[in-house]
């Protein structure tokens, strides 16, 4: 299903509350050890159903791109969610990554990565021009570029003002 464009300029909405960035994926080294890298791949769609169906996990949403190296940027109501969700033993991702750390880990076939950021209202800015509903707009709202939302600065001093900082 395509995702409609919408035309004209939109922003994140900068009055939302924190917000933790979290990017993970994986690389391909040895691609040519097909059965290795698909086996570590499965896991990853397990994980993003299961946290569609379950919002009390606290991911607000997310996109992704597949390729050699992949990525999977997505927002989280905070870090404690993304840590709870890691470490609980009835969510898709503890045993995917003991069998990945058992299995694969270490043999150079396949790597993995991830980053974490945290960031505040104020602490950061987005602008869309022509998108669609798009990242981090799209897990905290989209709302139309408008007066005192032109520029970088005046975003962010948007979602300082939200803060009182």
């Amino acid at each position: 299903m395509a995702i409609p464009v919408q035309p004209g300029r939109f922003t994140a909405d900068p009055k939302a509350g924190p917000v933790t960035v979290f990017l993970i994926g994986m690389r391909a080294n040895r691609w040519w050890k097909l059965g290795q890298v698909a086996r570590v791949a499965a896991a990853m769609p397990k994980m993003l159903t299961h946290l569609a169906k379950t919002p009390d996990a606290g991911m607000l949403g997310y996109q992704q791109w597949l390729g050699r190296t992949t990525i999977i940027v997505s927002y989280w109501k905070s870090p404690e969610h993304l840590q709870r969700f890691a470490a609980d033993g009835a969510a898709p991702h503890l045993e995917p990554w003991r069998r990945f750390m058992r299995t694969s880990a270490g043999t150079g076939d396949v790597g993995v990565w991830h980053e974490t950021y945290e960031t505040t209202p104020g602490g950061r800015e987005a602008v869309y021009s022509d998108m669609p509903i798009f990242g981090l707009a799209a897990a905290t709202g989209h709302v139309p570029v408008a007066a005192g939302l032109n520029t970088a600065r005046q975003r962010m001093e948007a979602g300082e003002a939200r803060t009182g900082a």
